[in-house]
């Protein structure tokens, strides 16, 4: 099978596939960490319209625009409405336009990898707030590290296509949210971006 992972630097998933037999690349604007398979270092937009043959795509884009996490950046003040003391909405903060522009761009790449011409598709993405959702549409599952072998919480929504859900392997006791309590700092948001080897590995063995 022709596995491409979209938005993947870390080369997690895709030697998991590798591992299986299968014809894995990774792709990303950013050179792998691992050096045990091919990574394509450009945009994934290019990658799909090269006339490459994909069998199955599993993809992770950016999600600092859609994620509920940064629904606070819409609106002046972090808020929407604006209460009085009693909690009575009197009135509307302004929109942040800027970071309005922002979602829907994010949100249109998102949809792009979404509506690829190919036949088994998963996009993985943190959880989205309202606005997001109403732009890119409801996942179709949640997972958790706990349920594969990581005694650790941290939800991934997937939107599937073509695909099954992902079945849990190795279900374990703990539910401490170790990257939401991570250290602030340049390299955070790599740290949350990482899919954990026993996802990978349930999704190598599942979908493969």
């Amino acid at each position: 099978m022709r596995v491409l992972i979209a938005c993947e630097f870390s080369g997690v998933v895709r030697d998991a596939f590798i591992e299986r037999g299968h014809h894995a690349v990774s792709c990303d604007l950013l050179a792998s960490e691992s050096s045990k398979g091919p990574h394509l270092q450009m945009d994934v937009l290019n990658a799909l319209g090269d006339g490459r043959a994909w069998d199955l795509m599993i993809a992770n884009p950016p999600c600092q625009f859609l994620n509920h996490a940064g629904v606070r950046w819409l609106y002046k003040d972090g808020r929407r409405w604006i209460k009085d003391a009693g909690g009575k909405v009197i009135g509307e903060n302004p929109r942040n336009e800027s970071r309005w522009v922002e979602m829907w761009n994010a949100a249109q790449f998102f949809l792009a990898l979404r509506s690829a011409c190919i036949p088994k598709i998963a996009v993985e993405n943190s959880e989205m707030h309202p606005y997001s959702l109403e732009l890119v549409g409801k996942s179709d599952q949640v997972i958790n590290p706990w349920e594969y072998g990581h005694g650790e919480s941290k939800a991934t929504h997937l939107w599937l296509t073509g695909l099954p859900e992902l079945v849990p392997t190795n279900i374990v006791a703990g539910r401490e949210p170790r990257v939401h309590h991570a250290s602030h700092g340049p390299n955070r948001w790599k740290e949350r971006s990482r899919t954990l080897p026993g996802i990978a590995k349930a999704m190598a063995e599942q979908w493969g």
